[in-house]
């Protein structure tokens, strides 16, 4: 079982073309305040990250910044967050958002998004970290990335095991309601498998 008490937020830099996606960050920040969840997320103003960083603040929530320095530099920092950490770069952001948090939560995104959600499952399959790496899947947007982690999986690419490291759920608070609920998978045993042949 994971105690939540700090969640990181990966999501877009900007709000979607639909609606959904700007609601469904507006509940997202009530659950998370309901249960007095703390916020670490990329620390701009701007896009998703803002909409549920804005309705954190505005009830009184706690809200952590970690943004690059040549981000900073381009005056797209939040600038009425708890607390805003600057770092070098983008490694040792993800490294330090990382170490703030119990576990993540990605909403619809780009690339940056993309890259974000898939280092943390990495570092999880390496046992590098032990923590929890949700998909809240807003208007089927994740179906097709879904769909492509089971091929890999049908594929011999992927272990059904790391496959489960990714949670998934429509709704917010039944998503951090399965993120409590994670085990880690020992990277020792699957490693040793796999250079003995047996996978």
């Amino acid at each position: 079982m994971t105690s939540i008490h700090t969640v990181c937020l990966f999501c877009g830099s900007a709000v979607g073309a639909s609606p959904q996606y700007r609601e469904a960050g507006l509940e997202l920040a009530s659950v998370l305040l309901n249960r007095k969840i703390s916020l670490v997320y990329g620390g701009a103003n701007i896009g998703l990250m803002k909409v549920v960083a804005d309705a954190m603040l505005e009830a009184g929530g706690t809200v952590i910044g970690v943004m690059p320095k040549t981000l900073a530099e381009k005056e797209v920092a939040h600038e009425r967050l708890t607390a805003m950490h600057i770092v070098p770069g983008m490694q040792e952001r993800k490294a330090l958002m990382a170490d703030l948090s119990d576990g993540f939560i990605t909403m619809p995104g780009g690339y940056g998004t993309f890259d974000e959600i898939f280092e943390m499952l990495s570092w999880n399959q390496l046992n590098l970290i032990q923590k929890p790496v949700g998909i809240l899947n807003i208007n089927e947007y994740f179906d097709p990335l879904l769909a492509q982690l089971d091929l890999a999986v049908d594929e011999r690419f992927l272990r059904p095991e790391h496959r489960d490291l990714l949670v998934v759920d429509t709704d917010s608070g039944m998503l951090i309601d399965k993120m409590e609920s994670f085990l880690p998978v020992e990277a020792q045993k699957w490693i040793d498998r796999l250079k003995a042949g047996k996978i």
